[in-house]
């Protein structure tokens, strides 16, 4: 499922990127993003609709992730899953926004006077900075961020995956972080922005969840973690058989 989420999610995107230039289109305003939107009719509704629930697919590996691991019991591992599904939900309402609230806001646009159409512009402008640069980007990135951490040094601690990749997961992580930057500059003017880390980061850490679902797939059938991972659990104390010592 990780392998296929983030394909999923990936030629949703493509197609969304072709059609309707996203992601770049979201830093547009409403006056040339709402006509745009109506241009793209009602197919441009059900990619959004595609977009959303092929990267929806991600909660599914990220909640069963501990127990095909053998971790289930790892305080990192748990807290990173909690972060992981919860980005996965804010990133979810940030592009469903674009079927249940944008196509509103296009109609009104398209049909209204020039009053009209600036009292949709506040509302688009509303509704996006908080729908998608808080919730979607701000909050799901940094969530998804850092579950991806969390789980690379998971995999460097316990070496129950290949070291690399959790290396890997580490830079890919790093750089899509300093996608923050463009989000920040929404709401803080002249904020430092590195460009090239959006279509780094979100195609590197997408690479880098295929990798994680194929390097699953390649581990033994009755793989289990490391001992090494018991050292992010609170030790349990048991006695030993032959001395009565607690160990």
């Amino acid at each position: 499922m990780l392998v296929g989420s983030a394909l999923a999610f990936g030629a949703a995107a493509t197609i969304l990127s072709i059609t309707f230039d996203w992601p770049d289109v979201l830093r547009e305003p409403p006056s040339v993003v709402l006509p745009a939107f109506t241009a793209g009719g009602p197919a441009l509704v059900w990619i959004w609709f595609a977009t959303a629930w092929t990267y929806a697919l991600l909660a599914v590996p990220v909640l069963l992730l501990p127990a095909a691991l053998g971790l289930r019991n790892h305080s990192l591992m748990r807290a990173a899953t909690y972060a992981g599904a919860a980005s996965v939900l804010l990133s979810l309402i940030g592009f469903l926004r674009w079927v249940f609230v944008v196509p509103q806001l296009a109609r009104s646009y398209g049909a209204g006077d020039a009053q009209t159409q600036a009292a949709v512009e506040a509302a688009y402008t509303a509704q996006h900075q908080f729908g998608g640069a808080l919730l979607g980007e701000h909050l799901g990135q940094l969530l998804v961020v850092g579950w991806s951490i969390a789980l690379s040094l998971v995999i460097l601690r316990t070496r129950v995956l290949p070291r690399w990749l959790g290396s890997a997961g580490i830079i890919v992580s790093v750089i899509y972080l300093l996608n923050q930057g463009d989000i920040l500059a929404t709401a803080v003017p002249g904020f430092p922005v590195w460009e090239p880390a959006g279509l780094l980061g979100s195609t590197g850490w997408g690479l880098w969840v295929a990798a994680l679902g194929v390097c699953i797939l390649r581990r033994p059938a009755r793989a289990v973690a490391d001992p090494a991972a018991l050292a992010f659990t609170a030790p349990t104390a048991t006695r030993s058989t032959a001395t009565g010592q607690r160990i």
